[in-house]
């Protein structure tokens, strides 16, 4: 190869580096923006939802130890149940085998957290977060929810919903195994949150399963609302 040629290759390389390194700024600046309003920790601040979606993670790390993320999930979720600011909550997650099952983790978490089987709905197609919240409008047809994640998550998930007119709200579930929420935002989430907006506003994406629609079995109390 020429050395001009090699230049030239160095130039656009450079160039497609920068524009894609610029793209994917822009667009977590846009998630974040659009979401960080709607996101808190303190259940207080809070509307009252009838339906709290919580979103699977794997319940042990690597090491074979508990997560403290899907522990910080299922904390947050039953104390948002144990004040009333949800009556209801959905477990989504993935299922791909026999051996790991996120939506009955979840369930056998929460009751041993004091949430009773009843209150509990699991959503076995919530293969990815885009799926998880795009179903809860489509198949269990809920017009407004609390979503309880991580906060680097709570971004991409309340950014999903509300782009699907759903007005939804992120509930910062702990990150850590000492109670506090963190402040860090995976590599792997950068890329995620880019690749919802391709979903939604290039891609036309649809959850991988969809199938016939769910009514959520809520309490009396909490229909009449």
């Amino acid at each position: 190869m020429k050395p001009s040629t090699r230049r030239r290759v160095r130039r656009w390389s450079l160039i497609s580096i920068g524009v894609l390194a610029l793209v994917i700024l822009l667009g977590n600046r846009w998630v974040i923006n659009s979401s960080d309003g709607y996101i808190t920790d303190k259940w207080a601040l809070l509307p009252d939802n009838d339906v709290g979606l919580v979103l699977g993670t794997s319940p042990f790390l690597t090491s074979g130890k508990t997560s403290p993320a899907f522990q910080g999930r299922i904390d947050a979720a039953a104390e948002l149940y144990r004040v009333g600011k949800v009556k209801h909550l959905i477990v989504s997650g993935a299922n791909p085998d026999e051996t790991y099952n996120e939506p009955r983790a979840m369930r056998k978490a929460l009751m041993q957290a004091g949430v009773p089987e009843s209150a509990i709905t699991m959503d076995f197609a919530g293969f990815r977060t885009f799926d998880s919240v795009v179903r809860a409008k489509q198949v269990f047809k809920l017009s407004r929810m609390t979503i309880i994640t991580q906060k680097y998550h709570s971004y991409r998930a309340v950014f999903i919903a509300r782009k699907f007119d759903i007005p939804a709200y992120g509930f910062i579930a702990p990150a850590n195994a000492d109670g506090r929420p963190g402040n860090r935002h995976p590599v792997r989430e950068v890329f995620a949150r880019v690749s919802a907006i391709l979903d939604i506003f290039v891609l036309n994406t649809k959850p991988k399963f969809l199938g016939a629609p769910e009514a959520v079995p809520l309490a009396p109390e909490a229909e009449g609302a």
